[in-house]
């Protein structure tokens, strides 16, 4: 009767949404404990959904079904970003042009490193087209990806593991260069990290955070640009 219970509740849509939030919010509550960036929430939460999967032996298609509704949040998640954008709308409106240059470099630099490197590894083009816009957060680079041609599934750990290591390694980046301009750290790592690394930016200060999140929609905004005159032309 137990086993018959536990088996109809894994097999319910609401299993896979449950177990992310609760092993996310451990996550969160393991970062808070050590105050290391290290202890990433989504690195924590990934890796922890992985090793349950595998030791109950449960199929990814069950989690799925119910994990799957968390990606209706990424867009209005993005969009919150906002708030504090227009907190610091003053220091925005005073660097509008560096954020702008620097946003329009940035997501050039991304597409243009990613093209190289498959085209030094030998990588095929469904897997360019993949990993191609993986520093554009998933609500703008998933289209780019569906309309070229590429793999869901690739880019979708290509956007997380760039933004986990960006999360991670940022502070420790920001210390070793000796970065002391809040509005250039926020752009690299809004730009480099899109929504993980845009919440350690917010961690470092204000305004570091406002600026990360303007680079987020601007960055994506200049790469779907590059790739409506890429697509086009080629």
């Amino acid at each position: 009767m137990i086993e018959k219970a536990i088996r109809a509740m894994l097999d319910t849509p609401m299993f896979g949404f449950c177990l992310s939030i609760l092993l996310y919010e451990i996550g969160v509550w393991i970062q808070n404990k050590t105050g290391s960036p290290i202890a990433n929430p989504l690195l924590i939460a990934g890796v922890a959904i992985i090793l349950f999967l595998k030791l109950t032996g449960i199929s990814y298609e069950t989690y799925n079904s119910g994990a799957r509704f968390i990606t209706m949040f990424l867009s209005p998640s993005t969009a919150v970003l906002a708030v504090n954008i227009y907190a610091n709308l003053s220091t925005i409106k005073k660097y509008l042009l560096p954020i702008l240059c620097g946003t329009a470099a940035a997501a050039a630099t991304s597409m243009v490193s990613v093209h190289a490197l498959c085209r030094l590894f030998g990588l095929t083009e469904e897997l360019r087209l993949s990993l191609l816009p993986k520093s554009v957060t998933t609500a703008i680079s998933m289209p780019l990806v569906q309309m070229t041609g590429g793999i869901d599934s690739i880019l979708v750990g290509a956007v997380m593991i760039t933004g986990v290591l960006t999360a991670m390694c940022a502070p420790a980046f920001v210390k070793l260069f000796r970065i002391k301009d809040p509005v250039a750290t926020g752009i690299a790592i809004g730009c480099a990290g899109h929504g993980a690394g845009t919440s350690a930016a917010i961690k470092m200060g204000p305004t570091q955070g406002a600026t990360a999140g303007i680079a987020i929609g601007m960055s994506g905004l200049f790469t779907v640009l590059y790739y409506s005159f890429l697509f086009r032309t080629g």
